[in-house]
């Protein structure tokens, strides 16, 4: 908590913030052409905190001319990595000077209790951009094995003008997912927000012209998904996009590829992760912990939360008993309090979709909503693998327990659905969890607590889950470049192949 400041501090600061509202292209704050705007409100209060610009399709033309120009110009795209590094280490460091009005910021908009914002999300923010700056000039090209008479170079180049579409839930830190590997390459960037969710992308593109990146180079484009997120998946001009959020939208984007230029794509979508507890786990306390941390942090509003957990019947009451209490811990209240584990959910839409869940089961806790906007954490118990929440990803704090006998069964449970995002694993058995690990279908298996990783392992999912490559990582480099083959021929005379 030595990183945090007091309710009172945090409502002093959400007081007296000056909140971004026009769009950024070009390197400078505009409205939209039309002078159109929408609200952006605090889902905790039901206030409005902006009226954002309402951008539409001549904007999206707009900003990618723009993004293409600063690209063709050469003053990033060609900058010397070690240049591109520096400037994004000072975009980190602004970011670390801003992080209080940030975090508030981000709380307001979204929801997010601000205990996660202060200390998971803006840290993650800037470690994530430093990383990936400290990564572009270590980053080796090849050499293929050829004869004597050439040389074969493989080399990276950046694939041009990337649009990124980002999620409501993680705003700042899926920002810096996409934008950190894209412009560590050298490309031009479009950034769509979450139209729930547009203030804090609109400050970190203020910052880093501040930083010294070109205009041009990093574009904020705000408005709603037809008219903005579609013409950026329809445009030719666009080179690769970039997509966080449901598998449903996931595969709108698929289909603008075909409909135009065939841009390049990359999905990270839904997931309906298992916990799985077998029944020779060892330490049920801290594997509760993990559970109820999985399940629950931020809101359940995260496309990793483990929301089912299938647990061997040998050690469910022993678990549960653990699960409760420590759930029971979580509390739910004003997002600027320190002392709430959990916020209020994005809007009105989403609180109902998350409330059509409670009544799924036997409730063992929670299963009630408050105020309109928060849901009490709800494990509920005896749900069946093929019902609704067994299958369908709820993107709330429900928890749902599925009861298995072997773990056979537990594998076959944990891979009946359409998704392949995360998974984890408890037991004390070594080569049983990691026989199970293996047999899991997804993108992320932790053994003996929950988590995605750190910055340097790739995250997305097998199934509908994902498509296309990778956030996090080097991986992630790849799908932001194109590769090249230089062949050089060495020979004093032409090949027979070659004159034909």
């Amino acid at each position: 908590m030595s990183d945090l400041l007091s309710h009172e501090d945090y409502l002093a600061l959400a007081a007296s913030l000056r909140f971004p509202a026009n769009a950024f292209i070009d390197g400078r704050s505009q409205p939209a052409l039309s002078g159109k705007t929408f609200e952006t409100r605090n889902p905790a209060t039901g206030k409005v905190l902006a009226k954002v610009a309402a951008c539409q399709s001549e904007d999206v033309d707009f900003a990618v001319s723009k993004a293409r120009e600063a690209f063709e110009q050469g003053h990033w795209s060609k900058l010397h990595p070690s240049e591109r590094k520096q400037v994004l280490i000072r975009l980190a460091k602004l970011i670390k000077r801003n992080c209080h009005e940030l975090a508030v910021m981000e709380s307001l908009d979204s929801g997010k209790p601000i205990r996660d914002c202060a200390l998971i999300d803006i840290p993650e923010t800037i470690h994530t951009l430093l990383w990936h700056a400290e990564l572009i000039d270590k980053i080796y090209d090849q050499t293929a094995p050829s004869s004597d008479d050439a040389i074969a170079m493989i080399v990276r180049e950046p694939v041009g003008v990337v649009a990124c579409v980002l999620p409501w839930n993680f705003p700042l830190l899926m920002l810096a997912w996409k934008i950190g590997p894209a412009l560590a390459a050298g490309n031009s960037v479009i950034v769509k927000p979450a139209e729930q969710t547009s203030l804090t992308a609109l400050r970190i593109a203020e910052l880093a012209i501040e930083a010294g990146l070109p205009r041009g180079v990093l574009n904020i484009v705000t408005g709603m998904g037809p008219e903005v997120g579609q013409p950026l998946g329809l445009h030719m001009d666009v080179d690769m996009l970039s997509f966080t959020g449901s598998t449903e939208t996931g595969r709108r984007f698929l289909r603008y590829s075909a409909d135009s230029n065939l841009k390049k794509v990359v999905l990270e979508c839904g997931g309906k992760n298992p916990a799985i507890v077998l029944d020779d786990a060892e330490d049920l306390d801290l594997v509760a912990q993990h559970v109820v941390q999985a399940a629950f942090w931020n809101m359940g509003e995260n496309c990793s939360a483990n929301s089912r957990l299938i647990v061997q019947a040998g050690v469910k009451a022993a678990l549960l008993e653990r699960v409760l209490a420590r759930a029971r811990d979580w509390r739910t209240g004003d997002p600027l309090d320190p002392t709430n584990h959990l916020g209020a959910l994005i809007d009105g839409e989403h609180f109902s979709k998350v409330c059509s869940y409670l009544d799924s089961g036997s409730v063992l806790l929670g299963g009630k909503s408050v105020d309109g906007c928060y849901v009490l954490p709800t494990i509920i118990d005896q749900v069946d693998t093929n019902s609704r929440l067994g299958q369908e990803e709820v993107f709330g704090p429900v928890l749902a327990v599925i009861t298995v006998h072997s773990v056979e069964e537990a594998i076959e449970v944990a891979n009946n659905t359409q998704y392949g995002l995360a998974a984890s694993v408890f037991s004390a058995n070594g080569k049983k969890v990691l026989r199970a690990a293996r047999a899991v279908r997804a993108g992320t298996v932790t053994i003996n607590c929950y988590g995605e990783g750190d910055i340097t392992t790739p995250f997305g999912g097998y199934k509908q889950s994902g498509f296309g490559g990778r956030d996090k990582s080097i991986h992630a480099h790849d799908q932001y470049t194109e590769l090249k083959t230089i062949w050089i021929d060495l020979s004093d005379r032409a090949t027979d192949e070659a004159v034909d």
